[in-house]
This record gives C-alpha cells, structure tokens and sequence, in this order.
C-alpha cells in the first residue's frame, strides 16, 4: 500500500469550542468568542482548524490540546472535516487540552477498527513519579499534567505500529515577576520537562524497545514536547534537554528515536546543528518589547526498528496550497503549525 499520511498538531484549545461536559457533545453558538481566542468567534475557528485538516488530507491526524470528550471531537470531525473518521481522546482527571487522534476510514487504508487504543491510566509509567532532576541525592515528586495518548494503528495490507502521543509541561511564564523569581518558575518548568521525558524514556520507551513481545513494533512518539534540540540559557542551568533526553542516550544508539523534522535538513545544517530553519510556533516576548520568537517544540520521532526511510517528507505546514501562509490564509485556526510526515508501513 502506498504511504499513510500523518498529521500532528497543537490546535489551541479546541475545548472552548463546546458547551458543558454534563451535556451532550454540542458545538457552542457561532458568534460566540472563545475564551483563549478573543479575536475569534467559534465558527471561525471550526472554519479555519477543518479548512487546514481539508487541505492537507491526513489518515491520521494527531491532535494536542483536543476537547475533553471523545464525542466532542467526534462531532468535529463529522460536521466540519471531509470523509469519514474514527477518533478517540485520553482522558485525564481534572484536565483540558488532552491529546485525541482521529483516522480516515473511507478510503480503505485501515482494518476494521482501524486501531486499538490502549488507555494510559493504566500503564504505571504514566503515574505520578519521583526522580533526581537537580542532583541533590534528594528525589522530587512529578506528574503528568495530561496522560499520553497510546494507540496501536492497524493498516489495511500494513504493519501495525503504535504511536505515543504527548504534550509535555509547559515552559510558558504569562505574569511580570521580579528577575530572580523569573529565574526560578523558568529553572522549575524546565526541571517538569525534563523529569516528564526522563521518565517516559527510562519507563516507557527503553523497555518498549528491549521487550521481545515489543521491540520489532514500529513506533511513533509525537506531539508538543515545549522543548526544542539543543540547551538554552535554563537547560544549561540543567545540564539537560527533554527532547534530546526523549530521544535517546549516545550510550545506547540502538535505542535512539529518529527525529523526521532533522531528517530533512541540508547535510551541512545538520552538521552544523543549525536549526533556523525550523519553527513550529512563534510567540511575543512581553519581556523584550514584544519581539517575536520563532521556536521548534513540536516534534515527530520514530523508531529506528524498521528500515531506514519508513518516516520520510517530514515538514511543518507553514504554507498551503495556494501559496498563502497558515496565519494569513487561516487566521484563527492555531498558534502552531501543524507537522506532516509520511509512514511506509
């Protein structure tokens, strides 16, 4: 069969959308504002989130910051995105912006059901954890603010594979502090990031790819990691980076995840490590006269189980078909691009 087109995406917030979770799944009214999208109504956002989902015609789409309900996430898809799907949301206790994925089923790429969702409030590694992040002998208490998504897909005529869908803590500070305590929430945020992706790769995904019942499955680890390649100014103060401490150990490269965005680097920027040329999200600096930053947190890794190339085409959605860019052809779709790679399963 030929390649499943894979979309990941952070679409901000899709929760506001909907009315109350006592209720049945039902979209708010069109002209109402969304409370983290004032410049918007709803219908604009329902409009612009499936104009871009219509465009780049995934099979499996990935969705960070989905409402709370499956049912709700159901209803978008069935009003508002061509085709027809299955979706399914992880649930965790007392949180928004949980992480739901949704497959195509109308064009015959999948088995029937076309996955099978594997509920991480019951896998301990996703429980609440202690570990060592400061080095100071002493272990701090940690938890998942929201619970991976983990499912396993099932292609028609394919190899089954499993993708871990995350949203990491986020490294966010939205209130003025004096500097020092700037420094603090910053040290502490990154201190989250960094516990969360240690414990997902020593509990998760290093058994995962040793178990014998697992290590051949393909695997796709995906979603808003909030944290980029490389150590800024806080993971210095660290001695560490998330993404890199998700993706692997040098010690160990057998193990290591792919990343598909690098892949697709010039040779002479990944020798060089330059990635200018990637951006997931852009955001105004409050601090710095509301300069704009552009930064890559959002992620598509992959396991090295399979032969070379069975990730390819990565790339961030920035511009659409006409030639337009996201943010001008779709303004209040999101606050990120949404990541494409295509699977060779």
């Amino acid at each position: 069969m030929s390649g499943l087109k894979l979309v990941v995406w952070n679409m901000e917030w899709m929760n506001d959308l909907y009315g109350p979770n006592n209720l049945p799944a039902a979209f708010k009214a069109d002209d109402e504002t969304p409370y983290h999208a004032q410049g918007s109504t709803v219908r604009q956002r329902r409009d612009d989130l499936s104009g871009v989902l219509n465009e780049l015609a995934p099979d499996i789409v990935v969705c960070v910051e989905g409402p709370n309900r499956a049912s709700e996430l159901q209803l978008f898809y069935d009003e508002d995105v061509e085709g027809d799907w299955v979706v399914q949301t992880q649930y965790s206790k007392g949180r928004s912006q949980i992480i739901g994925i949704a497959v195509r089923i109308d064009q015959g790429k999948f088995d029937h059901p076309p996955f099978r969702y594997i509920d991480t409030n019951n896998l301990q590694a996703f429980d609440p954890f202690l570990v060592d992040t400061d080095d100071d002998e002493l272990e701090e208490r940690f938890k998942f603010e929201r619970r991976p998504l983990y499912v396993e897909i099932r292609p028609q005529n394919g190899r089954n594979f499993r993708i871990l869908g995350l949203h990491l803590k986020s490294k966010g500070i939205f209130k003025a502090y004096e500097w020092s305590k700037w420094w603090q929430i910053a040290d502490a945020n990154r201190r989250k990031i960094l516990a969360q992706a240690t414990q997902i790769r020593l509990q998760f995904l290093d058994p995962f790819l040793t178990d014998p019942q697992t290590r051949n499955v393909p695997l796709i680890v995906c979603g808003d990691i909030n944290d980029g390649p490389g150590l800024d100014a806080s993971e210095k103060r660290l001695f560490g980076s998330g993404i890199e401490r998700l993706m692997g150990s040098v010690w160990k490269p057998e193990l290591c995840l792919g990343n598909a965005l690098f892949d697709t680097l010039s040779d002479k920027a990944q020798i060089a490590l330059d990635f200018s040329s990637v951006h997931t999200t852009s955001f105004k600096d409050p601090i710095f006269n509301n300069a704009w930053h552009r930064v890559w947190i959002d992620h598509i890794l992959y396991s090295k189980n399979r032969e070379d190339g069975w990730v390819s085409d990565a790339q961030v959605q920035r511009i659409m078909k006409d030639d337009l860019p996201m943010w001008k052809k779709y303004p209040h779709a999101s606050d990120h691009f949404p990541l494409s790679a295509i699977l060779s399963v």
